[in-house]
């Protein structure tokens, strides 16, 4: 469940009135059900506007949805939504076991005709909270799990994109008095394959760059990991990888702290604030909303690594073919540019930081970091602050540029 109604702490806190409450109500009433969703997700800055609801039994069948987002045109969506297991309590909140929308297969396109089909789409254990609570602990917790099936795209006839299927899931924990504690996440779009042999068509030289690094078919994995916690506002990211074979792997990792549901709160009043986004007032309030956020939030630790898997090489032998001379040649014409393009950055200290790594991964293209890591945590307007002196903020940040390094 999202969310997990702790009976033993329930009892002991208040009684069994308490958990009394908690039961589910004898009748739903489906256009009260859309209403409460509508106010929910507007606290976020979306607007929605449901078609007919529908009621049979537990399920409330929606006719279509019209969302829109701040700065956007409008998305309608014309299909049905079905919320199945929705059960109403007396305190005014409400769970959803699944909400399934159809598959899509659909056709677009003018002078070549595509296709596109995804289906078992599915939303499951979803939760609304008491009317009146859109407080960014409780908007945390709408959700426990996303999902779809398979996603293919033809174009005329022929799978240019295919995707087996794509995951989003959230695991809460709750303290003994049924707050929000922490929560972990995961995303997963498994075995993406993509046919760009075509691309030469409508782009030709981005058709030929492509042909040329043999990157007509590509294939791979998209994941990550998530924890956080609400107290400290401590997310952690161990892991948001790409990875495609025989092309490379990109994993950021983070670890700040201050972005907490308060931090939260703040900035979704900001977003639906009716406001004009282009007023002064506006611009003011998000401006001291930012210099707020950048006080409160510190940073223990950034990472970017690219690990090479045959795209670096192909790149080096493509452009050295370009300008006319052999791999090692090019290389070692790169190299020695390094220094005078460092230097054009006005920031001499980058120098001995960046040029022997990037040397090296030119040479023999295995694996390039770029990481922060301050002696301490450090909040994001202090290191805002030494930016006036680029030597002191690296130094401040515990920047560092590492090559052909395993990763730990």
């Amino acid at each position: 469940m999202i969310r997990t109604i702790k009976t033993t702490g329930l009892m002991a806190a208040t009684g069994l009135a308490t958990l009394a409450l908690m039961q589910p109500a004898m009748a739903l009433d489906a256009d009260a059900f859309v209403d409460r969703i509508e106010t929910v997700y507007k606290a976020m800055g979306t607007e929605m506007s449901f078609g007919t609801a529908t009621l049979s039994g537990d399920t409330i069948t929606v006719d279509g949805v019209t969302l829109t987002i701040p700065g956007e045109e409008p998305m309608v969506l014309d299909t049905e939504l079905t919320f199945s297991g929705v059960a109403e309590y007396d305190d005014g909140s409400y769970t959803m076991d699944t909400l399934s929308v159809p598959d899509i297969d659909m056709e677009f396109g003018d002078e070549h005709v595509g296709h596109l089909t995804l289906v078992d789409m599915v939303a499951e254990d979803l939760w609304l909270p008491p009317e009146g609570d859109t407080s960014a602990e409780v908007l945390l917790q709408l959700v426990g799990r996303m999902a779809t099936g398979p996603l293919t795209v033809t174009r005329d006839g022929a799978e240019v994109i295919k995707i087996d299927g794509m995951e989003a899931a959230t695991e809460f924990v709750y303290d003994a008095d049924d707050a929000l504690e922490s929560l972990a996440s995961s995303l997963s779009i498994s075995n993406i394959w993509a046919d760009l042999s075509t691309v030469g068509e409508e782009e030709p030289e981005a058709g030929a760059i492509i042909t040329a690094l043999g990157l007509t078919n590509i294939s791979g994995n998209i994941t990550q990991s998530m924890n956080w916690t609400m107290a400290d506002g401590n997310v952690v990211i161990d892991e948001f990888l790409f990875d495609f074979a025989d092309v490379g792997a990109l994993n950021l990792t983070l670890d700040i702290a201050g972005f907490t549901p308060a931090m939260l709160d703040k900035l979704y009043a900001m977003q639906s604030s009716d406001l004009d986004p282009t007023s002064e007032e506006a611009q003011a309030q998000q401006m001291m909303a930012g210099m707020e956020v950048a006080q409160a939030m510190t940073i223990s630790g950034v990472s970017i690594r690219y690990d090479d898997a045959s795209l670096a090489g192909k790149l080096l032998d493509m452009f050295a073919a370009q300008s006319g001379a052999d791999r090692a040649a090019f290389v070692e014409g790169l190299k020695a540019m390094l220094p005078a393009m460092i230097a054009e950055s006005g920031i001499p200290a980058l120098a001995d930081l960046v040029v022997p790594p990037v040397s090296s991964f030119l040479d023999d293209p295995q694996s390039l970091e770029v990481a922060v890591k301050p002696a301490s945590p450090t909040s994001v307007l202090v290191l805002a602050a030494a930016a006036s002196n680029p030597a002191s903020l690296i130094q401040a940040l515990g920047l560092t540029v590492t090559a052909n390094q395993k990763s730990k």
